[in-house]
């Protein structure tokens, strides 16, 4: 009993200096760490955010590793890396094949060496309704966006762990903080990015290892060429932003060690409504009235436009 004493205005003396570390942070954020021969390994990397990650991370002098099922897209992001001067290794995975994350990853480790930054970007997006999905559809886009995650984890944190170095960097979407129709495979998967990395964080934490961070990337619309259709009635709030834009901000958080990464930095305001206590009934007529979500992706058949793949 006398040890609570102590304890709670201990507890409420730590709670108040979070808060004033907070308050600090908004105005003066953590400076950048230093990646320069620093191993990083990109998912998805031959497109759209993969592809401008390694751009931006190679003018920082890490040495990329670059995962692709698509060689062709791969090889042509590792030729602008090479364009820049850094070292980069190419190999064609399929990441939704555990096997294929296994051997590939032991090829990595014998040929460049222990990974520093793991970055989980490969994602697939349908844009149809629930009901309008084939179960292949279903099953092919919960492999990619979030069974992967286990996979490349499972095989780069043991090293990070006996190193006590590196970070797992997961990219989700707005949408796997808030369900969007339309959205509700992508929406789940999602989702569960989030929670992957918010719970391998404590696990992280519970084994009192501090050398090992995390980051879960959480973008609004971006223009990758997977959402095509995006609406809302304010398109300025909601802008469909450029990969480069996007991976600038990633590196940055990265390189700040920050626990989540929101872009644009207004979508903070819109969550936030989410944590507080609103009527369901308000955050619905919120959501009428800016009209936000995506068309279906097939409209561009309807135009007479060819359906990207």
């Amino acid at each position: 009993m006398l040890e609570l004493l102590w304890e709670i205005p201990l507890l409420l003396l730590r709670i108040v200096l979070a808060y004033v570390e907070s308050l600090f942070r908004l105005f003066v954020p953590p400076g950048r760490k230093n990646v320069d021969g620093q191993v990083v390994l990109i998912t998805g990397a031959g497109h759209g955010i993969g592809r401008c990650l390694a751009i931006k991370f190679a003018k920082l002098g890490a040495h990329l590793v670059l995962w692709d099922i698509n060689e062709t897209g791969n090889e042509e992001t590792a030729a602008e890396v090479r364009g820049i001067g850094a070292d980069v290794n190419t190999y064609t995975v399929d990441v939704t094949k555990k096997e294929d994350v296994r051997s590939v990853a032991e090829r990595v480790k014998e040929e460049v060496g222990d990974v520093d930054i793991l970055v989980n970007n490969a994602g697939i997006l349908h844009g149809l309704e629930l009901l309008r999905l084939s179960d292949s559809q279903i099953e092919k886009l919960m492999n990619v966006n979030i069974m992967a995650h286990f996979w490349t984890v499972r095989a780069f944190l043991p090293a990070m762990l006996e190193r006590q170095h590196g970070h797992i960097v997961s990219v989700a979407s707005a949408a796997g903080k808030r369900g969007t129709g339309k959205l509700v495979d992508y929406s789940a998967s999602k989702f569960a990015v989030v929670g992957f990395t918010e719970a391998l964080t404590m696990e992280i934490r519970e084994m009192k290892i501090s050398g090992v961070y995390t980051t879960t990337v959480v973008p609004l619309f971006v223009d990758t060429g997977m959402t095509r259709h995006p609406r809302g009635r304010f398109p300025k709030l909601n802008p469909m932003m450029k990969p480069s834009y996007v991976a600038s901000l990633i590196i940055d958080g990265v390189l700040r060690n920050r626990v989540e990464v929101m872009i644009p930095g207004s979508l903070k305001f819109g969550m936030a409504i989410n944590n507080l206590f609103v009527p369901r009934k308000v955050v619905l007529l919120l959501e009428d009235f800016f009209d936000f979500g995506i068309d279906a992706q097939d409209k561009d058949l309807t135009e007479g436009k060819d359906k990207d793949a």
